[in-house]
């Protein structure tokens, strides 16, 4: 990773499921709004969601979200976690992560780009710029 970004990997427990699975969590300075968070299959491929940066964040503290992805902190047999539930038109998966772990990653964000300081990190005149390259190929 780049001094504009930070990637962590965690443990992961699919609800149900004996063994953990990775999951990776993203975070660009240039989409400053924005975290990737990737899971990573029985196949070595990883797939990913794009999740606000301040639903992260609000995750850690209370329940939040009201889409495809909602999360909320929990405390499990002694274990604190955020429990983050994705759903898709193909189902839905609810994974629980270390509250203390995903806290860190947060912070690292944070030391980046300052919460409420992120419109000021996007660059919109070069985004309009890509897109409209894309489109008049």
């Amino acid at each position: 990773m780049t001094s504009d970004s930070v990637q962590q990997d965690m443990f992961t427990v699919l609800h149900g499921q004996p063994a953990p699975v990775v999951t990776r969590w993203t975070y660009t300075a240039t989409d400053p709004f924005a975290v990737t968070l990737a899971v990573r299959t029985r196949h070595d491929r990883w797939v990913e969601w794009l999740v606000g940066r301040d639903l992260v964040l609000e995750g850690l503290s209370r329940p939040t979200g009201d889409g495809d992805i909602r999360m909320s902190p929990q405390l499990v047999q002694g274990y604190d976690i955020v429990e983050i539930e994705i759903r898709s038109t193909d189902g839905r998966a609810v994974l629980e992560v270390d509250r203390d772990l995903l806290r860190h990653f947060v912070d690292s964000t944070a030391e980046m780009v300052a919460f409420g300081e992120e419109s000021g990190r996007m660059d919109l005149d070069g985004m309009i710029e890509r897109i409209s390259q894309s489109c008049a190929e």
